[in-house]
Parts: C-alpha cells; structure tokens; sequence
C-alpha cells in the first residue's frame, strides 16, 4: 500500500454487494459477497486495493478521505453487452415491427453519424447518460462510419472506461448512406482495430450489424477477421423478429437456419455474442453451446417492437445451454437504466412460466456481464485488483422505493425491489476508474 501508483487514494463506505459466482448454481449465500458496514478501498490507480467489512478496513486506510454513502448500495457498476450508440436518442420511435423500424427511423438517424461533428457530440451524451444510468461498461454498435467509431473510442479513452466497439459493417438491404462494401468493410475495420485494440481500457469488436444488410462476401470477410484475431469480440443480431427470419431465409436459400448462416462464415465462437436469439430451434441451441458462442436478452425492445419473448430457462438451463448477458439495446430497448431492463427480464421470464430472483438478476448485470465480454478478470466485482468500477444506488431514492424497503427483510427483497422499481433515480453515484463521474459525493 505504499508504492506511488497503486497507494491507497479513497475509501468508498456503504452497504458493500459483489458477486463470486452465479446465484442460480452456487445458490446466493455462496455466490454473493454483501457486507451491511462495508467499504471499498481504491487504489490511486484506479483499482480495487480492498474490499469487506469497514471494521476490518487495514488500519493504514483510516485516515484516507471517504465518500461514505450510508444505507445506500456499492456495487460493482453495471455492464450494458449490447447498445446502439447512433440510436442514442432513438428512444420510443415506432415501428409495425423491426424490419419497418429500421427503415422508417433507424437508417436515417444513423446516416447523420458520418459527420464527424455531430458523432462527436453525440459521444459525448452517450457515455454521461450511461454513467447517469449507473452503466460503467458496454458493448457498443456504431455506425457504418469509420470515424463515429473513432470518436466514441476517443470519448471512452479520455474517460478511462471499459468499451468495447467496432465499425459496423452493412452492405446491401438499406440505404447508400449506412452502406460499406465488402472490401472497404473490412479493411476500415482492421485499421481501426489496430489502432485502438488493447489501448487503455478499449478494446474491438467485429461488427456485422446482421445477415439482413450483408452479403455473403462480407460475412466470410467478418469470418476472416475473427479468425486473424481471436481475441476480439464478434458482435451481431440473430434471430429477432419472425420478419427479418423469413427475410433472411430467402436471401440465403442454401441455409438450414439462421444460425447456420453464421456458422458457414466462421462467425460462431467463444467471442462471439449474438443479441436477441428469441426464435431459435433445437438445433440452433446445440450449435451455440458447443461453439461456446454467447447470446444476449434484450427485454424492452423485444416487447417495444413486438419480436417475442425470450425463454431465458429454455436457452440458459436447457440440455444445450447457452451463455446469456442482459441488455438495454438502445434505441429499440426504452430504457438506458440496466434496472428497469432487470424488470423487464423478469415479467418476461414470468410470461414463460420461469422466475428470476434479484440476486441472479443483478449478478447477470454485473459479473455475468463480465464474463460474457471476457473482462471478468479486470471487472463485474470489487475483487481487489479489479477496476474500481462502482455503482452506488439508493434503495430508498424514490417515495415509492422507500414504502416498498419497509417490507424488505433480506438483500433479496431489496434488489428485487430496486429491479422492479428502480431507475436512474436511485443512482447516487458512478465511479469509473475511482474517479467519480456522476453524482454528488456525499455530505
């Protein structure tokens, strides 16, 4: 604790929650670390020095200044596995179903981000609303424009966060302006993987945005790059809407199934996560599962635009189960808050006869997020070492919240409260690298 860099800098103090292990396997009491007078140290370099009980903190923190937060939560910030940053403001646009969607709002909106300014700009709003909204770490879609890629790493990279993105490649089924071709695709994308892969805390994704708007070209292209670097992540869209699977179904007539798409191309593996996945078969599951390749659920823009309801029982515990992440999916989804998504996810489940406790919720927000986007050694808890990554949120932020904690008698009651109930309200605080980035500190 004496060394310049990695000294003691801050004692954040509230009631301390992170997880060790998924609640649904290990069952809560094994998998969650939660500790009602805890603290957590960070480091001047941003890390995670110590976590646990305040009355066991190391005697030399004692005197370090602190942001001491009460009753409220300290949690691990939360992760956001798949966003569209050029639908930021997108938010409640209507569509007769994802396909008129795309068309009616989305292309349009996004051909604005070949404009360096306005992509600038927009980058700026984005990374504050998710930090307002307790989000310290996502995976991000831009657009078809190199350089709103290039503005939203540097927007990241000046923040010190955890953001994983990549130039989306679209070259057929939507308009010139969101469109790349093939070859310049895929060269745009490896210059700026080589540019801003490992840099900081950033990291590149491979991004076909879905089989719709590319053409077999440029998915054994997308194949190629995820083959030349398999430490990227690959992001798409899979099997969303029953529109977009029938569209997909004829423009490639050779495939079993949507998956098989994918996998033709060398587009499934153990980087690869695939949003939505509501409609798939038996044999889809089988294949993601031994692929080791990941989905996404994606709650509030499958109800928003009426594609269907996820089966999170079926796909995570099923005979082939797939790794699943939760996410917000702005600007389909209709909420940036990864709070009010939880309770999405859970009416959802609900709907299909399977339950989500609190617990598993919140740990899929955060550690599961984690590993999902393979950053679980350097995020997702408040193990030392990690990022200082932190959220703070308030169990008592609203009237309504603070009624509901009268009845809790347990951690579960409240999380499952603040799932429910909870929005950007109830954050007090967003930490990123031990820097407060939104929020007050406390009095």
């Amino acid at each position: 604790m004496s060394t310049a860099q990695s000294g003691p800098a801050r004692i954040i103090r509230g009631h301390t929650v992170s997880f060790d292990a998924d609640p649904h396997e290990a069952g809560p009491d094994a998998a969650v670390r939660a500790h009602s007078r805890g603290a957590v140290v960070v480091a001047r370099d941003g890390r995670v020095l110590w976590h646990g009980d305040y009355a066991r903190m190391p005697t030399a923190c004692r005197e370090l200044p602190c942001d001491d937060y009460g009753k409220a939560l300290v949690l691990p910030g939360l992760i956001d596995p798949h966003i569209h940053f050029p639908q930021y403001r997108m938010l409640a646009a209507p569509g007769k179903d994802l396909l008129d969607w795309l068309n009616r709002f989305t292309f349009k909106e996004e051909a604005r981000f070949g404009r360096k300014r306005h992509a600038a700009a927009a980058a700026e709003v984005f990374l504050d609303r998710l930090f307002a909204h307790g989000t310290t770490s996502a995976l991000v879609f831009s657009s078809v424009h190199k350089v709103a890629a290039e503005v939203l790493f540097k927007a990241a990279e000046k923040r010190r966060m955890a953001l994983v993105t990549g130039k989306t490649m679209m070259d057929c089924n939507a308009p010139d302006a969101v469109c790349d071709d093939p070859e310049t695709g895929a060269r745009e994308s490896e210059e700026l993987l080589n540019t801003w892969h490992g840099r900081g805390r950033l990291r590149y994704a491979i991004s076909p945005r879905f089989a719709v708007t590319s053409t077999q070209a440029q998915l054994e292209l997308s194949g190629q790059l995820l083959e030349a670097h398999p430490d990227c992540l690959m992001q798409t869209h899979l099997s969303e809407s029953a529109g977009e699977i029938q569209f997909v179904a004829d423009q490639f007539p050779w495939s079993r199934d949507y998956t098989d798409i994918y996998d033709r191309f060398g587009l499934l593996s153990p980087t690869s996560l695939f949003a939505h996945s509501i409609h798939l078969s038996r044999r889809e599951r089988q294949r993601l599962s031994e692929t080791g390749s990941g989905v996404i659920h994606c709650p509030t823009s499958n109800t928003f635009l009426g594609s269907g309801l996820f089966d999170i029982g079926c796909i995570t515990r099923g005979e082939a189960p797939v790794a699943t992440g939760l996410a917000t999916d702005v600007g389909g989804g209709t909420s940036y808050s990864m709070l009010q998504t939880m309770g999405e996810a859970f009416k959802v489940a609900m709907l299909n006869g399977r339950k989500i406790t609190g617990h598993e919720a919140f740990y899929m927000a955060t550690l599961g997020n984690a590993k999902l986007l393979r950053q679980a050694e350097v995020t997702g808890s408040l193990d030392a070492g990690k990022w200082a990554d932190i959220v703070v949120i308030d169990p008592e932020a609203t009237p309504v919240l603070a009624a509901r904690q009268e009845l809790s008698e347990s951690l579960e009651d409240v999380l499952f409260s603040l799932m429910i109930l909870g929005d950007d309200r109830a954050v007090r605080a967003t930490y990123v690298a031990g820097k407060r980035v939104h929020g007050r500190r406390p009095r």
